[in-house]
């Protein structure tokens, strides 16, 4: 091998690479697309980057009158990584997720090209970032961000389910749907309640299953 490989050997490298550290943390995260995206979409798009450019140089040298754009397959990455992209994004009542994860592929994927073009230090300063700014978000939802949950309870009392609303609406949660229904059991019967809400992720992690235990004969049947 000569040393025209080798170099394109160590962009390959570190492409995949800067698209690990990006995939470690979104894995770190429990995100949909972990390490092994992340590595996979900056390795292959630093590799469609050399084909592009180098590819067809043999072609080009033995037909003078063909002439090709170095960034023909290039540029198709960029529209195929949208394909890749949009089936990390859902939507689950009423609430888009995958979003977030769906652009730190698309970007892990220019990434890869840049380094697969050779500008190394605008890939790593691209990669940092990037780390900086999905730490910096996490760091700001989780003290003054707020989340859309789904919660499912049942009470065989009525009251006690106006009464945790009453509390919610004092702690002003915002109610987006309510939906009561009344279950019929051989022994009796009781309320189910199904509500979407929205409220401060920092509450929801530390507050909302201890809110919940409060009131008797409440109990929680479901929360996402």
């Amino acid at each position: 091998m000569n040393m025209i490989t080798y170099e394109f050997m160590l962009r390959l490298f570190i492409a995949a690479m800067l698209g690990g550290v990006i995939g470690l943390e979104r894995e770190y995260r429990a995100k949909e697309a972990g390490f092994r995206t992340h590595f996979l979409v900056a390795l292959g798009s630093a590799l469609f980057m050399i084909l592009s450019q180098f590819g067809f140089d043999g072609v080009l040298g033995h037909y003078e009158q063909v002439s090709l754009d170095p960034s023909r397959i290039a540029s198709q990455v960029v529209t195929g990584i949208g394909f890749i992209g949009a089936g990390t994004i859902i939507f689950q009542k009423h609430v888009v997720r995958g979003l977030t994860t769906a652009a730190g592929l698309w970007v892990t994927s220019a990434i890869g090209m840049t380094t697969g073009a050779g500008m190394y230090v605008l890939s790593i300063a691209a990669t940092v970032l990037v780390l900086l700014c999905l730490e910096a978000l996490y760091f700001i939802l989780q003290h003054f961000g707020t989340r859309n949950i789904n919660v499912t309870f049942s009470s065989p009392k009525e009251e006690n389910i106006q009464l945790v609303l009453q509390r919610l609406r004092d702690k002003e949660v915002i109610i987006y749907s309510y939906e009561m229904q009344r279950k019929n059991t051989s022994s009796g019967h009781y309320y189910l309640v199904t509500m979407e809400m929205k409220l401060k992720r920092k509450s929801y992690q530390s507050h909302l299953l201890s809110f919940m235990s409060e009131f008797k004969d409440v109990t929680v049947e479901s929360m996402e």
